[in-house]
């Protein structure tokens, strides 16, 4: 009876497989394909953009800075695959006026054709204390890390819609996952993203357009390096309990499950495990997707309790620190 159940199982497994494919998206076709990525003058951005353009896609880099654009445009260009390829560069504060967003998209779409893939990767993050934090930066996370996901989207969705045909990916953060100590305004502005994306993945879904959400590690980018000059200590040392990644290592995971139309993006075991914990009722992309989270989630949770023990005893530990300082200095 056992073996049977066994073997029935494998059985089930084996045709969750075949099915599987059945139902998952047609892959999006790089080659000649208009991929818009903000926030691609440096860090994850510029990394997608070459990994786009390697793969023979054109490119429009929209960002603020005009300078860093240009030397970002000079290093995509190394990696053409073919002549007829266009590297296109774009200023614009994408989480300012909607309107001058929808008046740049409309622009690159009319030199480089539709848009095939957005991808949203312009951010910034900030760290403290929430009662340290000014009020002023929770509504410029906000404006950056949400709206400034929300208006180029809103721009290209139409069009998307018209051909049937369309990625559009939102980069947001293992710290748009879980909370973590110190970042009050900038896990908030993350977890926006992903009300965001499941809302219009089921609106968007009967027009053939898949979206994506990544959910990127610390990565060695300026942004990160910016981010850990104010880290507050317990927010740093629960950082470190997980590995620094490269932004080309990134890059690559995130093109790869947007050419796919995967809905989450994950780079390595932990990001594996978060996403299976994190997933609720975010769509699938096939049936062995789903089943795997069934699965595992008894024993990633398990884990999970572990890790929050961890994060509660260093969190602990550096007030007791801070407390045992104070008193020394007052006795001093």
């Amino acid at each position: 009876m056992l073996l049977l159940a066994a073997a029935f199982l494998v059985a089930f497994v084996l045709l969750l497989y075949m099915v599987s494919p059945l139902i998952s998206p047609k892959p999006l076709a790089l080659p000649g394909a208009h991929v818009v990525v903000t926030g691609g003058s440096s860090g994850i951005g510029k990394c997608i953009a070459i990994e786009c353009y390697k793969q023979g896609a054109f490119i429009t880099l929209v960002a603020r800075n005009e300078d860093k654009l240009l030397q970002a445009k000079k290093e995509i260009e190394k990696h053409s695959i073919n002549d007829k390829q266009v590297v296109l560069c774009i200023s614009v504060d994408v989480s300012q006026d909607y309107n001058q967003v929808e008046n740049v998209i409309k622009q690159a779409q009319e030199k480089l054709g539709p848009v095939d893939m957005l991808v949203n990767c312009a951010g910034m993050a900030v760290s403290g204390k929430f009662e340290d934090l000014e009020v002023s930066t929770f509504e410029r996370l906000m404006s950056i890390n949400y709206l400034g996901s929300v208006y180029p989207s809103r721009a290209v969705i139409t069009t998307m819609k018209e051909r049937r045909v369309g990625r559009i990916v939102f980069v947001s953060s293992q710290a748009g996952q879980l909370g973590l100590f110190g970042f009050t305004a900038y896990s908030a502005s993350k977890f926006a993203i992903r009300g965001l994306a499941e809302a219009l993945q089921m609106e968007v879904k009967p027009y053939n357009i898949y979206i994506t959400v990544a959910y990127p590690p610390d990565t060695d980018t300026p942004g990160f390096a910016e981010e850990n000059r104010t880290k507050p200590l317990e927010t740093r040392l629960i950082s470190e309990t997980t590995s620094v990644c490269k932004p080309e290592q990134v890059a690559k995971q995130i093109v790869k499950d947007a050419i796919q139309g995967n809905f989450n993006s994950s780079l390595g075991s932990d990001g594996y495990m978060l996403s299976a914990l994190t997933c609720g009722m975010a769509p699938v992309t096939s049936i062995t997707e789903g089943l795997q989270q069934v699965v595992t989630m008894g024993l990633f949770r398990t884990i999970a309790l572990f890790y929050l023990g961890s994060f509660d005893s260093i969190v602990r530990r550096c007030m007791m620190q801070r407390e045992k300082s104070e008193i020394a200095n007052k006795t001093a």
